[in-house]
């Protein structure tokens, strides 16, 4: 029986600045490597350069799009999951994850982190919106893959 992938998503804004979109992306390889499901919104910024670092490490990314073309995926995704949904597509995302890795982000990347926490999702914040006692905080790529590994419940 093969084993079990975690599902991890990442969660950040569709326009970023250069330093985000490199954590981003080393986020998605360290979890590619670890052999990880890398989930995210599909398009640009943060969840492009996350799927960016998966895809070329090998791993398999999932975008769960908002609207109702698969073609709207950036070109580093696996599997679009086409929703038509909007912002709504929010739930869907989370819902599908086992924890959340929350990398810079403006309001849309604020209603996932409510929306994890709300479903007791542990989330990892790097650069992420301060002061959420609920959120695991560090400063590294490599401590977020860490932190977020060491909170999932073991199979």
């Amino acid at each position: 029986m093969a084993a079990v992938k975690r599902r991890i998503g990442i969660i950040g804004a569709g326009l970023c600045n250069d330093a985000i979109k490199q954590k981003a992306e080393q986020v998605g390889r360290l979890l590619a490597e670890r052999d990880a499901l890398l989930y995210c919104g599909g398009l640009g910024g943060v969840m492009e350069a996350a799927a960016k670092g998966a895809f070329e490490a090998g791993g398999v990314t999932v975008g769960v799009l908002p609207g109702v073309k698969a073609s709207d995926a950036n070109q580093y995704i696996s599997i679009p999951v086409v929703t038509g949904m909007s912002h709504a597509r929010n739930v869907i995302l989370v819902r599908s994850c086992e924890g959340i890795i929350s990398i810079g982000g403006s309001y849309g990347t604020l209603s996932e982190i409510a929306l994890a926490l709300k479903m007791w999702k542990p989330v990892v914040g790097l650069d992420t919106w301060p002061g959420l006692e609920e959120i695991h905080y560090v400063t590294t790529p490599q401590e977020a893959v860490e932190k977020v590994f060491d909170l999932l419940p073991i199979l």
